[in-house]
C-alpha cells in the first residue's frame, strides 16, 4: 500500500492543484 498510497496521495494533490489555479483564473477573468 505504500507506494500506491503515496501515488494515489500525490495525484490527488495535483488534482487539488489544477482545480485550485481554475478557481483562481475564473476569478481574475
Amino acid at each position: 500500500m505504500g507506494g500506491y498510497g503515496l501515488g494515489t496521495s500525490t495525484a490527488t494533490i495535483l488534482v487539488l492543484y489544477i482545480l485550485l489555479v481554475i478557481v483562481l483564473a475564473t476569478f481574475c477573468f
